[in-house]
């Protein structure tokens, strides 16, 4: 009895082990059949997208891929000459991030890509959605080494960083040759840093129930930045200046500054997610000091340095790395990626992590860099963000050259970047459009930037740029050395380039009558972004600025003083603040978001008259049906700005002006702005019946210490509408010269026929109110298109119809 109850107890467990065995390899069947779900929603608002874009002409070549990054996969990619993919023309598999650079060159032409993930498992999701694109004949040619070239370019020794070891003795014959007097400033700023070395204890952090933004937090967070800079660069200055043959004292007191900054809590004061303003510069600095005083450190010392940077280095890297390569538009990453390069190249092979730094950097630069512009130049965030990013990224410009054998300036948007300022800011203008504090900037400010990047670009139109202000001017301390090698430029003047230029990926126009002198210069900025107005280019789409021969006349309001403060987020974030149309009582555009979007559909530029129109109606927090603005620049006093509105329900629209003084109010057709000897008359042609009010007053005002203060008129609608139309005339010129003044606007079924004359020039413009009907005057015939003619004595008439996609 007992032995069959035995036998049978033995056979159940067989049997249930048997029945178990086949259920885990069902199970396991069914799991390997089972596809992982790719995740190809549509990029947002805010991320870099599927690029190239189905229908997109690559400018670079080869292209760089990007696609939405999911966890826990690597990546194939191919790409074919047909939709069918019946001939791969490249093809790579095992790709660590959601964006990828070839490391050679493709045929130009069109072709055809798509992407897959595949898990550790070795489980392969379905491929994407296929996406043509292609390849200009003149693209650059740009491939990113693979992986292993990449980092064995990279010197072994030191230093590493703005030089190799093998180019320091030409260096050192440099310092005692032609670069002497270069040289000699170093050791004159050396002996400075030695008569008076920079504190280095460790600088102190936030007090506990300090007010994040207040006055005194300010000054802890912008006091540790430079009291960082003051120690770091200062034992960067002396442990280069010893590598050209300084004394040793530099490379003693260099090595001494180092190793006591290395007792710093990375994680303090100068933490980069503490205080990145103290964290990012301390990275570079230190990162530099290694590099230029290795030779003088002992083995326990380096370790000591290599110890504290990779808390850093890892900590920066954890914050950019994936995550920027999908979401890249945060103002301080974009300098953090390349100053964790600098520290990755400084200390690859020493530091674990070190190699990924130097990957993930360099494919930031090729992949999804610069994200303020397209290929044309130009930055979302204005002058002053402009100058001060691109200033840095020089010095990666040059890092890369040196350690890598890369020219930064071989990508189509570096070949065009200093343009942006050519025409954003002649010689001697003031004032600087659109961004956080760039109507604060001159054009003097751009000198050593724009010096510097003609001498990087070999560009001989920036060359002359800095020649009209005065000349070049160096760059401070070794990294002026370094450039002070770099072959002279032959200045160009910009006598063949249009005086207009749009700059579509930032959707800004700089409409102008000439590029050699601001003080002769009559200049309208407009701005209608796909950028929207997120981070420090915050204005309203479809506003713009007016400056004539010298003088600002329509500005761009408020003081920048502090980062979303109660003034710069509602005063400045604020679509009152600008030149723009509010409805209903100041409801205007959403504030600091790439939701926000505009959008310039139409651009022409001749050397008599430019038009340039832009859509933003779906910007405004209540969105509305459309806000068209289309502005026509009958050079060079004449300008006609013409507003279609149509909202939801009907409104009450007003129309913001703002000026340096107080404007003059005689009626709706007899305004005037005045600043110094110039003047710009304004006359509302339609609607009739304006109301005005105008203010010194911002909402709220800047803190007491700040005076500043500027006059803000708003005109609004007689009555609520759902349809509006503004059409306004706007005459720049010098207080004591006399302009004609004829102008006439005469509703028609359709739209409107205005004619106006200036300097001798009759215009007219036909200016529709609808999309269907046909208007017909003056010889012109349009349907739902602006047309105008020009007639002035000794050339014959120019005609021009501007319609929604065509950009010169």
């Amino acid at each position: 009895m007992k032995s069959k109850r035995r036998n049978f107890n033995n056979d159940f467990s067989k049997n249930l082990i048997v029945i178990l065995l086949m259920l885990l390899m069902l199970t396991a069947a069914s799991v390997q059949g089972q596809i992982v779900k790719l995740d190809e929603r549509p990029a947002e608002p805010g991320e870099w997208g599927y690029r190239p874009a189905d229908g997109s002409v690559s400018q670079v070549n080869p292209p760089s891929f990007s696609w939405r990054p999911q966890a826990g996969l690597t990546w194939e990619i191919q790409c074919a000459r047909g939709a069918e993919f019946n001939k791969i023309e490249y093809q790579v598999s095992g790709v660590e991030f959601n964006v990828h650079c070839p490391p050679r060159s493709f045929i130009p032409g069109t072709y055809t890509w798509r992407y897959r993930g595949k898990e550790t498992s070795g489980q392969y999701t379905s491929w994407s959605r296929s996406r043509t694109f292609t390849i200009a004949n003149d693209a650059a040619k740009m491939p990113l080494p693979a992986h292993d070239e990449l980092i064995a370019r990279i010197p072994k020794n030191h230093p590493r960083l703005f030089m190799r070891p093998e180019n320091l003795s030409r260096l050192r014959e440099l310092a005692q040759g032609k670069m002497k007097p270069e040289y000699d400033r170093l050791v004159k700023e050396c002996e400075r840093i030695m008569s008076r070395p920079p504190a280095t204890a460790e600088p102190p952090t936030y007090p506990e129930g300090m007010v994040r933004g207040s006055e005194e937090w300010r000054e802890v967070w912008w006091g540790n930045r430079t009291y960082t800079i003051r120690a770091l660069n200062g034992a960067a200055t002396l442990a280069f200046t010893r590598l050209l043959g300084g004394q040793e004292k530099y490379g003693t007191e260099a090595k001494r500054i180092l190793l006591e900054c290395a007792k710093w809590d990375p994680k303090g004061s100068t933490g980069y997610r503490y205080n990145d303003e103290a964290g990012m510069p301390y990275n570079y600095y230190f990162s530099r000091t290694y590099t230029f005083v290795n030779d003088l450190l002992s083995e326990q010392e380096k370790k000591i340095c290599r110890d504290v940077m990779k808390v850093r280095g890892d900590e920066m890297y954890r914050h950019l790395c994936p995550r920027h390569l999908w979401q890249p538009y945060s103002s301080h990453s974009n300098r953090a990626w390349h100053f964790l390069g600098e520290v990755g190249i400084a200390f690859l092979g020493e530091v674990e992590g070190a190699e990924d730094w130097v990957w993930f950097a360099t494919n930031v630069f090729f992949n999804t860099y610069p994200v303020w512009s397209d290929d044309d130049g130009g930055w979302h965030e204005g002058v002053s963000y402009w100058s001060s990013y691109i200033g840095r990224f020089t010095w990666w410009a040059d890092v890369m050259r040196e350690a890598m054998g890369i020219n930064a300036y071989d990508k189509p948007y570096f070949s065009q970047l200093g343009y942006y300022a050519m025409y954003l800011m002649p010689p001697g203008k003031v004032s600087g459009g659109f961004g956080d504090g760039a109507n604060r900037y001159r054009a003097s400010n751009l000198v050593p930037l724009m010096s510097q990047l003609a001498a990087q670009a070999g560009n001989g139109h920036w060359q002359w740029y800095v020649e009209q202000m005065g000349g070049p001017r160096a760059a401070d301390g070794y990294i002026g050395f370094i450039r002070g090698t770099l072959p002279k430029v032959q200045a160009e003047a910009p006598d063949e380039l249009p005086a207009s230029k749009l700059f579509r990926g930032i959707g800004q126009a700089y409409l102008n009558t000439t590029l050699t002198d601001a003080d002769k210069d009559v200049q309208i900025i407009f701005k209608s972004s796909p950028m929207g107005t997120q981070s420090h280019g915050s204005e309203a789409n479809n506003s713009f600025v007016l400056w004539a021969y010298g003088q600002r006349l329509l500005i761009r309001t408020g003081r920048y003083y502090n980062y979303g403060g109660p003034h710069h987020r509602d005063w400045m974030w604020s679509t009152r603040s600008v030149n723009n149309i509010t409805v209903n009582g100041g409801r205007g555009q959403a504030k600091r978001t790439a939701k926000a979007q505009g959008e310039i559909v139409a651009f022409k530029t001749t050397p008599d008259v430019d038009v340039v129109v832009g859509e933003a109606g779906s910007a405004y927090e209540t969105p509305l049906e459309r806000f068209t603005r289309a502005i026509i620049f009958v050079k060079p006093e004449l300008i006609i700005v013409y507003d279609r509105l149509e909202a939801k329900e009907p409104s009450i629209y007003e129309y913001w002006l703002h000026a340096v003084n107080k404007i003059d109010i005689e009626n709706q057709h007899q305004i005037q702005v005045k600043n110094e000897d110039v003047v710009c008359d304004i006359d509302f042609l339609t609607p009739t019946d304006l109301t005005f009010e105008q203010t010194d007053q911002y909402d709220p005002n800047p803190i007491p210490s700040i005076k500043l203060r500027e006059w803000h008129l708003t005109a609004n609608s007689p009555k609520k509408s759902g349809r509006m139309e503004f059409v306004t005339l706007y005459r720049p010129h010098k207080r004591n010269d006399k302009i004609d003044s004829e102008a006439n606007l005469r509703p028609i079924p359709g739209g409107y026929v205005l004619s106006a004359s200036q300097s001798g020039k009759k215009l007219i413009a036909l200016l529709p109110t609808d999309e269907v009907i046909t208007l017909e005057a003056g010889g012109l015939k349009t349907t739902g298109a602006i047309k105008l003619k020009l007639e002035q004595q000794n050339k014959p008439p120019q005609i021009l119809e501007i319609r929604e996609g065509e950009l010169d």
